[in-house]
């Protein structure tokens, strides 16, 4: 859970830039691998390659 809630802007070329405060409290550092994907429920999700990666290999998705 964030404890600091930010508000976020797309930017016109689409592009999302998150504070690194919001990464740290999440354990990513600078240079982490992450996969982004939408969730069923519109969530969009944010999660390690490694964790994502191996999830999908065990449950043949991401949840």
């Amino acid at each position: 859970m964030l404890r600091e809630p930010t508000e976020l802007e797309i930017g016109e070329d689409g592009r999302l830039e998150l504070p690194i405060g919001v990464l740290a409290e999440a354990g990513l550092n600078p240079g982490a691998r992450i996969v982004a994907y939408s969730a069923d429920d519109g969530r969009i999700v944010l999660r390690r390659a490694e964790d994502a990666l191996t999830e999908l290999v065990t449950t043949g998705s991401l949840t």
